[in-house]
């Protein structure tokens, strides 16, 4: 479990081929706080790291990630966004974020707001029934609220400090985002399927800024 509060900007300095999926090494300060076995969100992925050692740490990434997830598309020299698991013992910030990918974003538009940004991205017609306005979202694992909401794109506000403290500094339009939409939300959805009810057909409406 995470709470999308990123702790850290890693970079990918190795992608090898290893049984149909890949072998991922980061370069990471992290690294001396993970064993083998441990839990990482790489840009809000829930990974399992393999060895942690020399400012590096190795995870093997199976082909369903690279294929439902942004892990697909990086290159050596990529950044991304890295957060340990919540301990049980800390105060908790941002919301729960579980590391299950539900689909892919794209980034659409940035607009300057004085020092503030704010974010467009896309989002799957599959997801309309879990976001809100004003709800909670993680994208590449990163928490953030919804401040505008219409049938296919959200808005997001962008406050400096998260833009300089994670890979939305260098996030670029075209750029694909890993959406994880909010865990309390997909349990009532689901709830309500089966009870009978159907959310295909519900509007998201239009509360964009």
């Amino acid at each position: 479990m995470f709470t999308g509060l990123i702790e850290a900007v890693g970079e990918v300095v190795e992608l090898k081929a290893a049984s149909g999926g890949v072998r991922l090494r980061l370069q990471t300060d992290l690294s001396a706080e993970l064993e083998p076995g441990d839990s990482l969100a790489v840009n809000g992925v829930c990974l399992t790291a393999i060895v942690s050692e020399h400012g590096h740490v190795h995870f093997d990434v199976g082909p369903e990630t690279l294929r439902v997830t942004n892990l697909g598309g990086l290159v050596r020299g990529s950044q991304v966004n890295l957060e340990r698991p919540l301990r049980a013992d800390h105060r908790f910030g941002g919301h729960f974020v579980q590391g299950h990918v539900d689909g892919l974003g794209q980034i659409v538009e940035w607009r300057a707001d004085g020092d503030y940004r704010w974010l467009t991205v896309s989002f799957p017609a599959a997801l309309r029934p879990y976001i809100i306005p004003k709800g909670s979202i993680a994208l590449d694992g990163i928490s953030l609220t919804v401040a505008g909401l219409g049938d296919s794109c959200l808005d997001i506000m962008i406050i400096p400090a998260t833009l300089s403290n994670t890979t939305l500094q260098k996030a670029a339009i075209g750029d694909r985002v890993n959406i994880e939409c909010d865990m309390l939300g997909k349990y009532v959805v689901r709830a309500a399927e089966l009870a009978g009810l159907s959310f295909t057909s519900v509007p998201a409406g239009e509360t964009r800024h």
